[in-house]
């Protein structure tokens, strides 16, 4: 739930205001790709496509039902309308995105790439390599945004592995990088739309966030990287958000 509710800003701000999507047709070939290479914020994602129309709401009653389209990281595609690519193994969202950014300069399509990463995520090779070549290649359609939370599964993400200075070392692999406030949705959309603008370069959106944000006993407390909160806590939760019934 931490890692949910410091991504959904993000994510509110992209399916809301920024992606060229068809809910009609989710499928278009000029559709805006977006993957939550952050897989373990699934949940928030499914909840934001329903919201957005791909699905019906009530669906996600079935959410970690057997058989269900609903699990802990995002469905291969052809199993729900919206999702681009089955995440959770970190490290793969950003060479999926880039993949798909340069498929749409061969096919001459226009169509812009969004991926969201986790801090801890950035440990991975996989992200510094693609970050290399997005630059060599100057895929300016491909927009990264880390979700900046400063947790990782096991500890503060700078103990962990030292990411500091983030910003500078996206600009040192040769992208535009700007940090945010990821709660900010004015500041969000603003970082969106400069990326919008073009240029020569990829852009990494570093969104500062607060996991657990919204809950007071859930903020920026890393036990709620695995803890399933009970019915007197989900119930606290919803009056905090302002959702109680």
């Amino acid at each position: 739930m931490g890692s949910c509710l410091s991504c959904v800003d993000i994510l509110t701000a992209l399916y809301f205001e920024v992606l060229r999507v068809d809910i009609q047709n989710p499928r278009a070939i000029e559709r805006d790709r977006f993957i939550l290479s952050k897989g373990h914020g699934a949940p928030a994602l499914f909840q934001v496509l329903a919201m957005r129309g791909f699905y019906p709401e009530a669906w996600l009653d079935n959410y970690g039902v057997d058989g269900g389209v609903f699990a802990e990281h995002p469905p291969t595609p052809d199993h729900l309308a919206g999702i681009e690519a089955a995440t959770g193994s970190l490290g793969h969202g950003l060479p999926i995105g880039l993949g798909m950014a340069l498929a749409a300069r061969v096919q001459q399509q226009r169509y812009k790439v969004y991926a969201v990463l986790s801090d801890g995520e950035c440990n991975e090779g996989s992200v510094w390599e693609s970050a290399m070549l997005a630059a060599s290649q100057k895929v300016s359609d491909l927009c990264v945004v880390v979700d900046f939370n400063k947790w990782q599964a096991t500890g503060r993400s700078e103990e962990v592995l030292a990411l500091a200075p983030l910003a500078e070392k996206w600009r040192a692999f040769g992208w535009n990088a700007v940090e945010v406030d990821g709660h900010d949705m004015n500041a969000l959309l603003d970082a969106f739309a400069r990326f919008a603008l073009g240029g020569e370069r990829p852009t990494a959106i570093i969104a500062h966030t607060v996991k657990g944000k919204g809950v007071s006993f859930m903020e920026d407390d890393n036990n709620w990287h695995y803890r399933i909160p009970t019915a007197e806590e989900v119930a606290k939760a919803k009056i905090e958000l302002g959702v109680a019934a």
